[in-house]
């Protein structure tokens, strides 16, 4: 089981508060060039590696973008392990999988694979992959990105064996990859592999035909199956590099890579910086070459980022609540500002097998008497729109408010005091014996939101209920291992565009299957046969009835709005607007 989560919350800021710095740079570099040494007849041509010392010239300025990964440490950069967008920006920008989404349509591209075929019954995909580009990494001593060497002496170059090995290991029960289970949902026996009931990797679902073909079988025809393909748990990874240092390999100094950035340096709870790979292909359109020469990640709180952003020192931020009237109200920074829609959930979720939240009702109660236009209005100042069911508008087969107007759940003080009197009465108790915790991991827009909903309740239905705070790693650790965690702070930003990806999370080994503790072979029912479902109009209403079972009819959350957020970029910035949760920074440029 895992979680897709989004880092950076309430605050609604694309890519988890991504905060950016342009700091021009001047540097030398000693040019590596290839010299052909021709010897007399008869003796064998030799070429060797040399270092030549360049004519003196102006440096060129150095394009460093800074970015905020918002606060905490990023969790991982090990694409087996990782479950949050943070982690998975890092992931997405350092590898690459068979294709890519384009993040400002939603759109799938061809990435690492060049073409593909569909057998007839739409089960079995074959995958036809670049054979040129090289395994790198960052060479602290030299300063320079360098590829990577077999123990030939040869470039390493991306194969499929490599892509093989990446699904399995993310497979492999004892890698614990929390994220598995969307590729354990698809692929043919990845489930029994992951379960340990079978142990011959032969038997899944996964074969490299050839260094530049692969073949993955899955278990129904679906729509979706390209976009999981493609999805960050199934990116090549690289095996002697992971045999040798196990779970060091993505520490600076070991870490390998081959999309258009690699790491250079990973201060755990300071900083993260990425360096252009100089030998990214240039010939794909949608993945180019990238004209930031660095990006580095940096792990503040949005008000001291926002100041940072204020003083000149960073290109773009996410506004904190508590300025956003005043950006807005500013004839300069108004005009800097993005409203940026991302497909992606805020919610709270509940502990179903923990008292009183083993009742439906206690459930409802809390859902009904949350006024979510409040929310956005006076809480989130009108970024984002309230959200009476999970699924997010705009995605592939998700129900939309104009063609269900009533559907999901609704600010209904009436209803919430009748469900909770109801289970109080039939209890023996009074509202305020009730011990309830909302739990969210720390930041200043959580905090906002809790505060707002914990009167929201106290007012419609005499809680009083506490609230606590962990940071973000933490977090992540705690809600799936703690059972006595009650109503916890939510979110879910697509991995791609489809309603599958979003109401078969909360299925029976979905993403927050332990995190609510709840199972309904009703609910994985629903889920499957939408997923099946082949008619588009048939299939929306297949997901509107499965999104009304889970927040109303067993009330497993309590949706409190879809995102979309605020973003302010210096005017130097040229950058793609995205849609995704994710940003693709080799798309970006700096102005002189």
């Amino acid at each position: 089981m895992t979680h897709k989560t989004w880092m950076a919350v309430s605050l609604l800021v694309i890519v988890s508060l991504i905060l950016a710095a342009c700091q021009p740079q001047t540097i030398e570099k000693p040019v590596v060039q290839t010299v052909v040494v021709t010897a007399p007849p008869q003796v064998k041509t030799e070429t060797k590696e040399v270092v030549v010392t360049a004519t003196p010239k102006p440096a060129d300025k150095v394009k460093v973008l800074r970015l905020n990964a918002g606060e905490g440490d990023i969790p991982t950069i090990d694409p087996a392990l990782a479950v949050d967008v943070a982690s998975v920006q890092i992931i997405d920008e350092t590898t690459v999988g068979f294709v890519r989404q384009n993040e400002t349509t939603g759109n799938i591209e061809k990435a690492m694979a060049t073409s593909w075929n569909i057998s007839p019954d739409g089960l079995v995909y074959t995958f036809h992959l670049r054979t040129d580009v090289p395994w790198v990494k960052y060479d602290a001593k030299t300063k320079q990105v360098v590829k990577i060497k077999d123990g030939d002496g040869k470039d390493r170059t991306v194969t499929a064996k490599d892509f093989e090995y990446g699904i399995l290991r993310t497979l492999d029960k004892k890698t614990a990859s929390e994220y598995a289970y969307v590729l354990t949902d698809v692929i043919s026996n990845a489930a029994q592999f992951n379960s340990g009931e079978i142990t011959d990797t032969a038997k899944v679902g996964v074969k490299a035909i050839d260094d530049a073909t692969l073949r993955i079988t899955f278990n129904e025809p679906v729509a979706y199956n390209l976009n999981i393909a493609g999805l960050w748990v199934a990116h090549a990874q690289p095996s002697w590099l992971i045999e040798e240092k196990k779970d060091r390999w993505t520490e600076t100094g070991n870490q390998q890579s081959y999309g258009p950035f690699t790491l250079k340096e990973w201060i755990h709870d300071s900083s993260l910086t990425l360096v252009k790979n100089p030998f990214w292909p240039a010939d794909i359109p949608n993945i180019p070459q990238s004209k930031i020469d660095e990006v580095t990640f940096a792990m503040l709180a949005a008000t001291p980022a926002f100041s940072e952003f204020e003083a000149g020192n960073l290109d773009v931020a996410g506004i904190p609540l508590s300025d956003v009237d005043r950006v807005k109200a500013d004839p300069k920074l108004s005009k800097q500002v993005e409203n940026v829609p991302t497909m992606g959930t805020e919610f709270y979720t509940f502990n179903v097998k923990k008292a009183p939240l083993d009742d439906v009702r206690v459930r409802r109660a809390l859902s009904y008497a949350i006024d979510r236009k409040s929310v956005i209005d006076n809480i989130v100042k009108g970024q984002g729109e309230p959200a009476r069911w999970f699924c997010r508008p705009g995605v592939a087969a998700c129900p939309t408010p104009d063609k269900y107007p009533n559907l999901g759940i609704k600010y209904d003080p009436a209803k919430a005091k009748s469900e909770l009197d109801a289970y109080l009465k039939e209890k023996n108790l009074t509202a305020d014996k009730l011990d309830l915790t909302l739990t969210y991991n720390t930041t200043e827009g959580n905090k906002k939101i809790a505060e707002a909903i914990v009167a929201m309740w106290k007012e419609v239905l005499g809680l009083n209920a506490k609230m606590t705070n962990m940071e973000w790693k933490t977090y992540l650790a705690q809600w799936t291992s703690d059972p006595n965690m009650q109503i916890m702070r939510g979110t879910w930003v697509q991995d791609y565009q489809d309603a599958n990806n979003f109401d078969k999370v909360f299925s029976t080994g979905g993403a927050y299957a332990d995190i609510t503790r709840w199972s309904d072979p009703k609910y994985d029912e629903m889920c499957a046969k939408a997923a099946k479902e082949q008619d588009p109009a048939r299939r929306i209403e297949l997901y509107s009835q499965a999104d009304q079972y889970l927040v109303v009819d067993q009330a497993v959350i309590a949706p409190l709005y879809w995102y979309s957020g605020l973003v302010i970029y210096q005017p130097y910035v040229k950058h793609t607007q995205s849609i995704t949760g994710y940003d693709w920074f080799e798309k970006w440029d700096l102005a002189n």
